[in-house]
């Protein structure tokens, strides 16, 4: 049985909805959650383009201030009914390690359960949201030569994100470690990827770090499957990694999106 969603959105995240926080807890409670984490997209680092044309992947920095406060009103007027952590979904984006643990030098102190994740690629000396549409990842496609290269280079980032020194408050759980594959069905790689993967989990577990276990894959058309999939997810089971159910919902409907499809995780 599911009683934690480690990974939610709000109203202050640009690219999702205006569903209200106390709508994303009552729905928490209506599912049996007995425990949540806001975890809404941080501002991106201080000096980086965001490269979707609206330039919407991570809160304005205006809001932050504001989304904390207004995180700390409902786990106070709910406190009887579910325990409610303050969190951040951290960007590691290559070359800005300063910038982010600045950030989280600064704001961690108020953050009770964040997640570190990879969105962004650098390839030709250009970052690229590989998880923006298909046309961006087949851009990706196009710069480093195939989807298998694409493949490759996210596990290597994601990789970099686990070693990269972001200070004390580094998040402790890693996000969606198969993003890439989004569009699995339209961009098919030929290769497993079973090494890098493997290197990935060794790493995460050498540091004791949780996973994201995500369904919003599930609900992907050209995914149909959590991140990571089942046989990543046993895996990493098999090797004591904590995975932490996460419905990664932007839309108050979209909480418990994929958490039929888990396998058993440890109590």
């Amino acid at each position: 049985m599911i009683v934690k969603d480690g990974h939610i959105h709000t109203p202050y995240c640009p690219h999702g909805s205006g569903d209200s926080l106390t709508l994303y807890v009552e729905k928490a409670i209506e599912a049996g959650l007995k425990e949540i984490t806001f975890t809404e997209h941080a501002p991106l680092p201080q000096g980086f383009h965001d490269p979707v044309p609206e330039q919407d992947s991570g809160m304005n920095p205006a809001d932050l201030e504001n989304y904390l406060r207004d995180v700390e009103k409902v786990k106070h007027q709910y406190k009887k009914d579910l325990r409610i952590h303050t969190g951040l979904e951290v960007d590691y984006i290559e070359g800005f390690e300063k910038e982010t643990r600045d950030f989280l030098n600064q704001y961690g102190p108020h953050l009770d359960d964040s997640i570190l994740s990879v969105h962004f690629l650098k390839a030709s000396g250009q970052y690229i949201c590989l998880d923006y549409s298909p046309e961006a990842f087949k851009a990706l496609i196009d710069l480093t030569g195939s989807a298998d290269a694409v493949h490759s280079l996210y596990y290597d980032t994601v990789i970099r994100s686990v070693h990269a020194d972001l200070g004390s408050y580094k998040p402790a759980r890693i996000g969606h470690i198969t993003l890439s594959r989004k569009f699995q069905r339209l961009y098919p790689a030929l290769s497993s990827h079973e090494t890098e993967i493997k290197k990935l989990l060794e790493v995460i577990k050498a540091r004791d770090l949780e996973l994201d276990y995500n369904g919003a894959g599930t609900v992907k058309p050209y995914c149909q499957e959590t991140y990571p999939s089942p046989a990543i997810a046993s895996a990493a089971h098999q090797m004591g990694i904590r995975l932490v159910y996460g419905s990664d919902a932007h839309t108050a409907s979209g909480m418990m999106q994929g958490s039929d499809q888990l396998i058993a995780l440890k109590p």
